[in-house]
Parts: structure tokens; C-alpha cells; sequence
């Protein structure tokens, strides 16, 4: 699989959801990670289709939405190849994505559920520790942020963010108007995704 650990890109997807929310959101983590982990990713992302071949020349893929996830049967393929391959998805449900999503994910890896990760996992202890795992960004239904994740040989090739808005976090203050502590736990947790995916 050819990687290019300077780029990351958004994935675009069908089904009517709004693949394209929070458009200030990664160009501001890359930023950051940029300042305080090290990396040195092209500054704006990239967009790329699930079925496109594009797909390989990143070792991280974003992905958002409030809404409906729909992948043909050939770009669940080709996600699933990619995935399998070395790459590494982070799913940041925006609110409202869940139904769909988990359904779409179904398509994708039939053989291996979702499974919650423990406050223990390596991603919450890279160069920021979160020791009680995922943080909460932002409150829609008073329940807790989960990390959920897809393994494939005890690797974690897709990650899913539920409860919690770290996208919504990353985006310029005026946007949301949130704290700036609250804006630093997001970015940190962001930063923290990206090193571990660029690293495993």
C-alpha cells in the first residue's frame, strides 16, 4: 500500500448525509498536531470518494455527518480493502449518524463488530493522556462519549467517536463558542487519533 504520511483527506460518501460539516475542523487539527506532535501534514485535507482509488494515498481517513451513510457494494469493497491494507478510518458521528452508519459498517467488516475500547487503550496515551478514555465535547442526549473500534489482527483500523463531537471541537471558536479548555480537550484527543493511526 503506498502511503503518504503527509496527507490526510475527508471521505465522501453517499446517501445524503453532510459528508462535507465542519469544514474548519481538520484543517485546525492539522494545525495543531502540526505545533505540538511533530508532524508536518499538508495543511488543508484532501476530499476523497469511498470508491475511488485515491483512497490509498492516505494513511488517515475522516469521516463526519449528522445523517444517512450509503456505500455501494463496491466501495464497501474498497474501503474494506484499504482498511486491510494498512489504512485507518476515524468516524466522528456529528449527531444522528448512528443508525446508518452501523448498518454501513455491517457491509464492510460483516466478521468483525464494534467493539468499545477501554480507557486503557493506547490512543488515550499518546503524547496527551485521557485517562478516563474519550472526552465529552458537546451534550445532545446526557449520555456518555464512547470510542468504539474495528480490529483486524490487533490492529485498530477504524475508529468511531459517538456521544462526544470532537469534530464540533476542532472548528474555529466562533463557530460553537466553546470554552477554550473544552477546545484543547478536543484538539488534544484529535492530535492523540493521529499519531497513533500514523504510527500503527
Amino acid at each position: 500500500m503506498s502511503l503518504n504520511a503527509q496527507q490526510i483527506a475527508i471521505l465522501k460518501y453517499g446517501g445524503g448525509g453532510d459528508w462535507y460539516s465542519n469544514p474548519t475542523a481538520l484543517p485546525n487539527l492539522i494545525r495543531f498536531c502540526n505545533s505540538n506532535i511533530g508532524t508536518k501534514i499538508d495543511s488543508e485535507p484532501e476530499t476523497v470518494e469511498a470508491g475511488s482509488v485515491s483512497l490509498f494515498k492516505y494513511p488517515f481517513l475522516h469521516m463526519t455527518g449528522h445523517g444517512n451513510v450509503f456505500f455501494t457494494d463496491e466501495e464497501a469493497q474498497n474501503l474494506r480493502t484499504y482498511l486491510l491494507s494498512g489504512g485507518f478510518l476515524h468516524i466522528d458521528d456529528n449527531y444522528g449518524m448512528e443508525p446508518y452508519l452501523k448498518r454501513e459498517l455491517n457491509k464492510l467488516f460483516p466478521d468483525k463488530p464494534l467493539e468499545e475500547l477501554g480507557a486503557d487503550h493506547p490512543i488515550f496515551s499518546q503524547t496527551f493522556s485521557f485517562p478516563d478514555g474519550l472526552p465529552k465535547i458537546h451534550e445532545h442526549d446526557g449520555k456518555r462519549p464512547q470510542a468504539f473500534g474495528i480490529f483486524d489482527k490487533g490492529r485498530l483500523i477504524l475508529l468511531y467517536t459517538y456521544e462526544c463531537d470532537l469534530g464540533d471541537g476542532w472548528e474555529d471558536p466562533a463557530v460553537h463558542n466553546d470554552p477554550e479548555e473544552v477546545r484543547l480537550k478536543a484538539l488534544q484527543m484529535g492530535s492523540n487519533i493521529v499519531e497513533y493511526a500514523f504510527k500503527s
